[in-house]
């Protein structure tokens, strides 16, 4: 089945890629070579096509450079989605892509632990750098 046979077009695939957020706020890292892993455990969207809600955990590793997340920022940022109807591989890639262009860090990864609709859970990963960026190097 292709998505033009399931009604899922451009429309519903970008749903939610280029929607405004609150802005992702950062302090001055103090230390070196270290690790950071933020849990969110209550993430909520909207399916793009069916309008109904989904729910998750969020996890956010990273290692910082010059510059950590500030939590309170997150928080809200990750609010922003509870009404947005975005795909789960959006969400997390545009997580990613979001929490790099925000900190810079050295490396990241998010991980996205959808509850079960329809008797399928899914779990979507993302890192940085990607690994054709990798491959480059």
């Amino acid at each position: 089945m292709s998505a033009q046979d399931s009604n899922y077009g451009e429309k519903e695939a970008r749903a939610g890629l280029e929607a405004p957020l609150p802005p992702l706020e950062t302090f001055p890292n103090q230390y070196s070579n270290y690790e950071i892993k933020i849990e969110i455990p209550e993430y909520t969207s909207v399916c793009p096509k069916t309008g109904l809600p989904d729910f998750g955990k969020i996890t956010i590793w990273y290692v910082p450079n010059k510059s950590c997340l500030e939590l309170k920022s997150l928080k809200m940022y990750i609010l922003g989605y509870r009404n947005l109807g975005i795909f789960y591989e959006n969400a997390v890639n545009r997580i990613l892509e979001d929490v790099v262009a925000a900190c810079q860090p050295k490396k990241a990864r998010v991980v996205g632990e959808f509850n079960p609709r329809g008797g399928i859970s899914s779990v979507i990963e993302a890192s940085y750098p990607r690994e054709e960026e990798i491959k480059k190097t």
